[in-house]
């Protein structure tokens, strides 16, 4: 139940990442915050032929509450994207050598992906847990401390932990075009990998739910 209330929450928050940026509201916000045209300047959705936004939830807020939304659309579609591939590989039958757990080898674990989540201990759950909150607290910590908050006239999606995105640093030498090329192509990966996971999900719960897709 609450991973279904988890996709419909997903599902309603993606609503309006599809809304270009035709569309105008006014705001009340800080002059310092990326206007709502910006931040729905990208990624280019004429591939729709339409506005798809049923909810109307670009028009709502202020324009920091827009940079909230695409903020959290990065995060959320970067993380499905990491959760499709992980799924793939277990269920392509990829392991780490060693153990998981004590007692709980890596080549032991199921090849279905929602069992393999039902298999890792409660403890081993609450360490990732953990981990992705530390991150979430340290880079909102770093967005105020190191930088320009993504609220107040800093970039959405930007990732302000050391290390965590790009540690090779491959992206400092882009042009700026290169740049904006490369985020609106994560953004419509990332919600691609967010239909996709969901996708997954449903044919995992609810048998025939997904044509075609085989067991996973």
């Amino acid at each position: 139940m609450k991973t279904s209330a988890a996709l419909v929450l997903s599902a309603l928050s993606m609503a309006s990442a599809f809304a270009p940026a035709t569309n105008k509201a006014s705001s009340t916000s800080m002059d310092a915050c990326v206007s709502r045209e910006v931040v729905l300047s990208e990624p280019d959705t004429t591939e729709f032929g339409k506005i798809w936004d049923p909810l109307g939830l670009a028009e709502q807020g202020s324009d920091e509450t827009i940079a909230w939304y695409r903020h959290s659309e990065i995060k959320h579609g970067r993380v499905a994207m990491a959760a499709f591939v992980g799924w793939w590989a277990t269920g392509s039958g990829l392991r780490f050598p060693g153990e998981l757990a004590h007692g709980l080898d890596f080549a032991s674990v199921p090849s279905k992906g929602l069992e393999a989540w039902d298999a890792i201990p409660g403890w081993g759950k609450a360490q990732m847990l953990l981990f992705a909150g530390l991150i979430e607290l340290h880079d909102e910590i770093f967005h105020s401390t190191r930088g320009t908050h993504y609220m107040k006239g800093g970039t959405p999606g930007k990732n302000m932990v050391p290390g965590l995105y790009d540690p090779f640093g491959l992206s400092k030498g882009r042009s700026e075009e290169a740049k904006a090329k490369g985020r609106s192509s994560e953004i419509k990966n990332g919600r691609l990998a967010m239909v996709g996971v969901a996708g997954l999900w449903a044919a995992a719960t609810l048998d025939g739910s997904v044509p075609l897709q085989p067991p996973c």
